[in-house]
């Protein structure tokens, strides 16, 4: 199993430590760039040097947030790789082999321009199961990922919430609806009559709903599909990208 050693482990610790604040911008954004290096030498990926772009990007950050972001994002990144080699060490050698690679570097660097754009660590959570996870799958193809990224500092709990109990009524309807002459043409009716049923739609959530389901929608984790018949309830499914995402930001707990 990859050994996480102390040294490193020290030198995160002391950049999260340091009073940041008080040193000029272009020390602070070299320090703040130095620690996504940190990032990747804390998980096995020695020599490696962040991006020009991640760079010229943070030096136009002064705001403190985002280096309290970095370190927390970093911290929650190697806690997610112990647990994957914990988890899995029959497969350490493939991970090694995942982790020293290219796509690896850019999906590190890639979550560490989106991380800028949130403080709630939630979402910060969710882009170190984004890569993790991706390791565990051998699946880092960088403009998918980018776009969960995205979608992961974006959404609210509550949109998921959504997107989650909208996949699962699909999943349930999915057999009795198919049987029918217009077959998936009428599937999202059969989905929201179902929601709407079990009071998941009402009058009091009904903008809320429909809120999450256009952020939802923005990002490509539902479409909306035409029907045969006119209805109120929404004609909205989940995607498959949509599906993948949800997979993709639990934590690894097998």
């Amino acid at each position: 199993m990859r050994q996480f050693d102390s040294p490193t482990e020290a030198a995160l610790a002391r950049l999260k430590s340091e009073n940041l604040s008080s040193s000029p911008v272009d020390g602070k954004v070299e320090k703040i760039a130095n620690l996504g290096g940190i990032i990747l030498d804390s998980i096995g990926f020695t020599g490696s040097s962040v991006p020009v772009k991640l760079f010229s990007i943070l030096k136009s950050l002064a705001a403190n947030k985002d280096e309290g972001n970095l370190a927390y994002f970093a911290d929650a990144l190697i806690d997610d790789i112990r647990r994957l080699y914990r988890l899995h060490e029959e497969l350490k050698k493939q991970f090694d082999e995942r982790i020293n690679s290219p796509e690896f570097n850019a999906a590190v660097a890639n979550a560490t321009l989106h991380i800028t754009r949130t403080n709630v660590e939630t979402r910060l959570k969710r882009l170190t199961h984004l890569i993790s996870n991706g390791v565990k799958g051998n699946d880092l193809e960088t403009e998918s990922l980018d776009d969960m990224m995205r979608a992961a500092v974006e959404l609210k709990d509550y949109d998921l919430h959504v997107l989650n109990t909208l996949l699962n009524q699909q999943q349930k309807t999915a057999d009795r609806t198919t049987g029918k002459v217009d077959g998936i043409i009428n599937k999202p009716i059969d989905v929201w009559s179902a929601l709407n049923q079990s009071g998941f739609y009402t009058a009091e959530n009904y903008m809320v709903i429909l809120t999450s389901l256009e952020r939802l929608k923005s990002v490509g984790f539902c479409a909306e599909i035409q029907t045969m018949a006119p209805s109120w309830l929404p004609r909205v499914m989940a995607t498959p990208l949509g599906e993948a995402f949800l997979k993709r930001i639990h934590e690894i707990n097998d």
